[in-house]
C-alpha cells in the first residue's frame, strides 16, 4: 500500500473523530498517555512529501517516509506502531534521544573534580545511554515553532538523575528540510559540572521494509581509526588504525566482512579531520530502491551499530513484521564511549557558564 499524501485530503480527514490536525504543513495526532500526560505525534511535511513523525516519549522519531529513485514513499526507520510498543521492556532505543551519556560508562561510574560519582548499571555491570530511565523513557515537551518545518523538544534532566550531577537543561530542534534533510541541533546548560554526550538512535533500512536486513547496504565512513572494545564493549583506551573489516573509507556492502567482526558491528569510529565544524562523515546507500542518506555531523565520532541483538521478539511492530537480525542499522554521532575514565579521548565534561552544542544532519538523496 502506498503511504498516504496530505493534500487536499486534509479537509476530509479533519472532519473525523480523532483525526490528524493540520498546522500549515504540522500534523498532530494523539499517540496514547504516559505518566498521565498525553503523547502527541508530530509530522513533518516538505514540499516534496517526506515525512518526519516525533512523540513526546523519549523524542522518538516514529516515522520516517523518504522517496526512492521513483518517487515512492517508504518508511527508513524501524519502529512500533503504538505507544506500547515503545514502552515495552526490551525497546532497543528505536529513534529515540538519548542522554545523558550516550554509548556505555565503565562499570558504571566516574570521578569527576575528585568526587566519585556511582551511575546505573544497566548494561553488564556498566552503564549504557543514561542508565534505567535514560532520556528515551521521559517526556518531552514539543513546540511547533513558527513556520512549518520545525520542533523544539525540551526536557529537564534533574541533578541526581540516573547518578549524574547538576540540573542540565536540554534544547533540541528537528527539522526537515527542503533538501529532504533531517537536521538535529542540541543544546545544553548545567549549574554543576557533569558529562554530556547527546545522540539520537535511530535505526535505518533504506529499503523501506522491502528487504529484511541492512546487509545488502553499501557504507562509507570516513575514518581511518576506531576505540577498539574490550568483549563488554568498554573502550580499552587506545586509538587504532581500522582493521580491514572495520575499514570502510571505500563504500563497501555491510555484510561484506561482518562475520570477521565478533557479534557484529557496534564500535565507534574516530572521524577525520575533526574541528568541530560541520561535515560529511558517512553515505548509507541502497541500490534497489535508489536511497542514500549523507551523514553530517560537528561531532569526532560516530557509532556504527549493526543491528546486532535484534532478534524478531519484538511485539507492536510496524506491520507486524518481525525486526530479526540486522534488520536496521544505526549510524550515532557522538564523542567516544567512556570518555569521563579516558583522559586521552575528547572531553565531554559540561561546566556551568558554557553551552552543549551539537548538529548531526541525515541527508537523503537520490543515488541514481
Amino acid at each position: 500500500m502506498k503511504p498516504m499524501k496530505y493534500l487536499p485530503v486534509f479537509l476530509l480527514l479533519t472532519a473525523c473523530t480523532q483525526a490528524p490536525k493540520k498546522d500549515r504543513l504540522i500534523m498532530t495526532k494523539p499517540f496514547g498517555n504516559f505518566e498521565s500526560q498525553a503523547v502527541t505525534e508530530y509530522t513533518l511535511i516538505n514540499q516534496q512529501g517526506m515525512e518526519l513523525s516525533v512523540i513526546n516519549y523519549g523524542g522518538a522519531v516514529t516515522r520516517l517516509l523518504v522517496p526512492d529513485k521513483n518517487g515512492e514513499q517508504g518508511d527508513v526507520v524501524a519502529g512500533f506502531d503504538s505507544l506500547a510498543g515503545y514502552l515495552q521492556k526490551g525497546n532497543p532505543y528505536f529513534g529515540a534521544l538519548i542522554g545523558r551519556y550516550g554509548n556505555r560508562i565503565d562499570k558504571a561510574g566516574f570521578t569527576l573534580d575528585d568526587h566519585p560519582y556511582q551511575l546505573d548499571a544497566n548494561d553488564h555491570g556498566n552503564s549504557l545511554h543514561g542508565g534505567n530511565k535514560g532520556y528515551d523513557k521521559v517526556y518531552w515537551q514539543i513546540t511547533k515553532l513558527p513556520g512549518d518545518s520545525s520542533l523544539k523538544l525540551t526536557y529537564k534532566s534533574k541533578d541526581g538523575e540516573g547518578g549524574y550531577p547538576g540540573n542540565l537543561d536540554i534544547e533540541v530542534m528537528y527539522t526537515l528540510g527542503s533538501d529532504n534533510s533531517w537536521r538535529i541541533d542540541y543544546k545544553a546548560t548545567t549549574d554543576k559540572p557533569t558529562p554530556v554526550n547527546l545522540t539520537q538512535h535511530a535505526y535505518f533500512n533504506l529499503s523501506a521494509g522491502s528487504e529484511p536486513t541492512i546487509l545488502n547496504h553499501n557504507l562509507q565512513i570516513d575514518a581511518e581509526k576506531y576505540t577498539p572494545v574490550d568483549s563488554l564493549l568498554i573502550p580499552i583506551g587506545r586509538v587504532d588504525g581500522v582493521t580491514a573489516a572495520l575499514d570502510f573509507r571505500n563504500a563497501k556492502p555491510v555484510g561484506r566482512d561482518i562475520a570477521q567482526v565478533a557479534g557484529g558491528y557496534d564500535h565507534n569510529w574516530v572521524l577525520n579531520k575533526h574541528d568541530a565544524s560541520l561535515r560529511k562523515v558517512a553515505i548509507l546507500s541502497h541500490a534497489a530502491s535508489g536511497r542514500g542518506m549523507e551523514v553530517w555531523t560537528t561531532e569526532p565520532g560516530l557509532q556504527f551499530y549493526s543491528g546486532n541483538f535484534l532478534d524478531g521478539t519484538l511485539s507492536h511492530t510496524k506491520n507486524g513484521k518481525p525486526y530479526i537480525q540486522h534488520a536496521a542499522l544505526c549510524l550515532e554521532a557522538q564523542h567516544f564511549p567512556d570518555s569521563p575514565n579516558q583522559p586521552s579521548f575528547p572531553g565531554t565534561i559540561l561546566r556551568p557558564g558554557q553551552v552543549y552544542t551539537q548538529t548531526t544532519i541525515y541527508k537523503f538523496i537520490n543515488i541514481q
